[in-house]
């Protein structure tokens, strides 16, 4: 009777999840993880510059990714005229190319 007895403790399930239920809860705390340490913020930067590129207008000072500092002439759906200079180059950039609104000194103060 004691070798049976050991049969069936040997067949029974070990818990709730089985024999892999540590393993599945670990990776799902490591996706939640991953999510607000990674994920989540990536996605209010992308969504704080859009809001910035979308609120473009006339006269604004703005830098592009590129470098290059003017002050704002046109806005359309999708592009950016902004003049450079004092001789009053005209640049037209696409609005995803728009890294900041005002120069770099104004932003450090």
């Amino acid at each position: 009777m004691t070798h049976f007895g050991a049969i069936l403790e040997a067949t029974a399930p070990t818990g709730v999840l089985g024999q892999y239920g540590s393993t599945i809860l670990m990776v799902v705390v490591l996706v939640v993880v991953f999510y607000f340490f990674m994920i989540r913020p990536e996605n209010k930067k992308k969504k704080k510059l859009q809001e910035m590129r979308d609120s473009l207008k006339p006269g604004d000072e703005i830098t592009t990714i590129g470098g290059i500092m003017g002050k704002v002439v046109d806005v359309s759906k999708d592009s950016v005229t902004f003049e450079t200079g004092e001789d009053r180059v005209r640049v037209k950039v696409a609005k995803w190319a728009i890294s900041t609104i005002g120069t770099e000194t104004e932003q450090t103060k």
